[in-house]
């Protein structure tokens, strides 16, 4: 797990490295930009995506959801333990509260590469992205940041006093902080990789765009 955190954390590091300098800033839409008044019309057919073009649009979502899946694993080893009181076999205490609290760390610094370099690109055409979007979908996810952290924040400070010797770990309390938040994380994981999955993401860029956005 710290070998898999490790790697997450250094390809996470990458992203701030080249964002700006390589990502699109034309404001023209690749195939549809949405807008207030398109999204009470039906959204015209979309030709079928060749194999080829179908990899390149969804290289967003495939790259999201590699770092997904990370804190999707993370959060059921503690969720678990919470549930069952039982923790991993091997895992001490002290073990159990250091992974929640770099579960937390690594999450906190995930949503703050993607509100400061990400999301500001996606925005551009995407009122998903947007936190001042029209429509049904515009700033879901940015939402969804906001109800996330509170959850976040809740564990954190469970987990500091319990690693200071405050207070006394007990698992009904940490499966009780965890469940605050745990729908709105697993939605918002599922939703935003679907979100730049390749049949949404065609709808407002282009192929050469598309590449140009770093992940």
């Amino acid at each position: 797990m710290a070998d898999q955190s490790a790697q997450v954390s250094a390809q996470e590091a990458l992203i701030i490295n080249a964002v700006e300098s390589q990502c699109p800033t034309n404001t023209e839409p690749g195939q549809a930009e949405a807008s207030g008044s398109a999204e009470s019309q039906a959204e015209p057919a979309l030709p079928p995506l060749s194999g080829h073009e179908f990899k390149q649009y969804n290289r967003l979502a495939e790259h999201m959801n590699y770092f997904h899946e990370h804190f999707r694993q993370t959060w059921n080893l503690l969720y678990t333990a919470a549930s069952s009181g039982r923790r991993p076999a091997g895992m001490s205490l002290k073990q159990y509260i250091d992974q929640g609290l770099e579960f937390i760390s690594h999450l906190t610094a995930h949503h703050s590469i993607e509100e400061t370099y990400v999301f500001p690109i996606l925005a551009r055409k995407m009122p998903e992205f947007q936190s001042n979007g029209r429509g049904k979908k515009a700033a879901e996810l940015l939402q969804q940041h906001k109800e996330i952290h509170k959850g976040m924040d809740l564990v954190q400070e469970y987990l500091d006093k319990c690693r200071n010797r405050e207070l006394d770990m007990e698992m009904s309390v940490m499966k009780s902080k965890m469940d605050t938040w745990g729908g709105v994380l697993w939605k918002h994981l599922d939703q935003e990789v679907e979100t730049l999955g390749a049949e949404n993401m065609r709808k407002y860029w282009t192929v050469e765009e598309i590449r140009r956005i770093p992940m």
